[in-house]
């Protein structure tokens, strides 16, 4: 399972390199006024007989180093703030991280460091793991980190230059399958665990490379070159300015008075931001704004992955949360108590979703989705264990809450193309890595993957559904439908993934 965190450095015009001085890891990122933008995401494979429902990593440290004999090296992290990042949730997609003015010049490599992984696993082997994780259990797991945390990248695409006005992205490649071994022990030198490419530029209709960004409204007004704008506070501490103009596409916002480019956007908002370039001041055009909670609500809101439910419950694994005054525990789990005509819907984030699918209720659930539900004030409680075996095992958080609002979101799904069927536009994925989704009964039929004419497609040639052929490796981008109303087991009808967006992994391998 590859899951791509795009970490955008920006490496700045170094019209001002005199005034920074050296530099050493302290992040000389801050005191460079101009620069040429550098950017780095990243992505994501697990072992056989569980599946890693979710595994989160910080990255404590970014460093550019210039070519040999040529200067200190770079820091990439302003602040050198540490980073946590939810690897599990971005098999199709790329989170944008950070930005750094970075000098021009000539660099040789590029170092990430990295820290406390948490892994949270379902056990569906045949024997209890550490003899603490008993067969078909949710576990939490801090593995131990197998060689060094560092991990140093000093081949292809290095030697690299940086030139004014030329902003540079560097695409990290997350092998999980790889990275976490047979003991649940995390390598990061694994050959070829985790990999670096410089970022390609997006050629339409294919969307923006950057990735997204998700973080609360803050300042609303416009640059000093008269761009409208708003700034971006992310959960681990950064702001971003965030310009939007007439291609900027708003998604979810309800109406309002004056619409406008930036009318129906408030401070305190928060939302989800597709970054389609990075300016060499550092600021991010924005390709898509969508609302993920409103300040004029003020509820909270969280997202997760279903691994069980009835007519009544639903449980989750804890992905994001919006708007709470208490942190909910990420990577725990959620019993959540559908009220009485609780509402469900689709969230189709501008997608037009094609008839036939549907999500109306209970019946429409299935293993894996990933859903969106408003918390129902004041009934959140969550209790997390103090009790750590020795080999780093210990039970995960646990959340209970209500909802009366349950929101079908895309999931996430990577397998090998299996068969194709041209007159449908739809694919069959017949072999899985052990990912999120194994959560659920075992799907032995494969998985119909539909497509439509807003599908967009990556890494393919060309890009578009004529590029898939049998064989490929492939994450898909959408929702998954529960094809008879709950009545059979998924493993004799397993669900179809409404396609939003398809990657081709050229050299992706369980």
């Amino acid at each position: 399972m590859r899951k791509a965190i795009f970490l955008a450095f920006l490496a700045a015009l170094s019209s001002l390199l005199t005034s920074c001085g050296s530099t050493g890891t302290g992040g000389c990122g801050q005191c460079i006024a101009s620069g040429v933008p550098v950017s780095l995401t990243m992505t994501d494979d697990p072992p056989a007989g569980v599946s890693v429902l979710f595994f989160q990593v910080s990255l404590t440290a970014a460093s550019l180093q210039p070519a040999v004999g040529t200067g200190p090296s770079i820091s990439l992290l302003n602040g050198n703030t540490p980073i946590q990042i939810d690897v599990t949730h971005l098999q199709a997609l790329s989170a944008f991280l950070s930005t750094a003015n970075v000098p021009e010049g000539t660099y040789g490599s590029l170092s990430l460091t990295f820290a406390n992984p948490q892994l949270v696993i379902l056990n569906t082997s045949d024997a209890a793991l550490g003899s603490s994780c008993a067969v078909g259990s949710i576990c939490k797991l801090t593995p131990a980190v197998d060689n060094s945390a560092t991990v140093n990248f000093a081949s292809t695409p290095f030697p690299i230059t940086i030139s004014s006005n030329s902003p540079l992205g560097f695409l990290v490649d997350f092998h999980l399958n790889t990275v976490i071994q047979s003991d649940l022990s995390v390598n990061l030198g694994a050959a070829n665990g985790i990999t670096l490419a410089e970022l390609p530029a997006a050629v339409p209709p294919v969307p923006p490379p950057f990735g997204f960004l998700t973080g609360t409204v803050g300042s609303i007004g416009t640059s000093s070159s008269g761009q409208s704008q708003f700034t971006l506070a992310t959960p681990w501490g950064r702001t971003f300015a965030v310009d939007v103009n007439s291609s900027t596409v708003f998604v979810d916002f309800p109406p309002c008075a004056s619409p406008g480019i930036l009318g129906c956007v408030a401070t305190g908002d928060i939302v989800l931001v597709q970054v389609a370039s990075v300016e060499s001041d550092g600021e991010l055009p924005a390709a898509k704004v969508i609302l993920l909670s409103s300040q004029t609500t003020n509820q909270s809101v969280v997202e997760g992955t279903v691994v069980g439910f009835n007519a009544t419950q639903i449980k989750l694994i804890l992905h994001n949360q919006f708007a709470s005054s208490a942190a909910v525990p990420l990577g725990g789990v959620a019993t959540v108590t559908l009220d009485k005509g609780t509402a469900f819907s689709v969230d189709s984030g501008g997608f037009t979703i094609p008839s036939g699918f549907i999500f109306s209720g209970f019946n429409n659930l299935t293993f894996g989705q990933d859903i969106r539900l408003a918390v129902d004030p004041g009934t959140m409680s969550c209790a997390i264990s103090n009790v750590v075996t020795a080999s780093g095992w210990e039970p995960p958080p646990v959340c209970t809450f209500s909802t009366n609002n349950v929101q079908l979101e895309p999931s996430q799904l990577s397998g090998i193309v299996a068969s194709i069927n041209s007159s449908t536009s739809s694919f069959t994925l017949g072999s899985f890595p052990s990912i999120a989704f194994a959560a659920g009964p075992p799907i032995v039929l494969g998985i119909a993957v539909d497509t439509t004419s807003q599908t967009t497609y990556q890494g393919f040639t060309p890009d578009n559904f004529s590029g898939v052929a049998n064989g490929d490796f492939v994450s898909v981008n959408g929702w998954l439908f529960e094809t008879d109303n709950g009545i059979l087991d998924p493993a004799i009808t397993p669900p179809v993934i409404l396609a939003q967006t398809v990657t081709h992994h050229t050299a992706g391998v369980f």
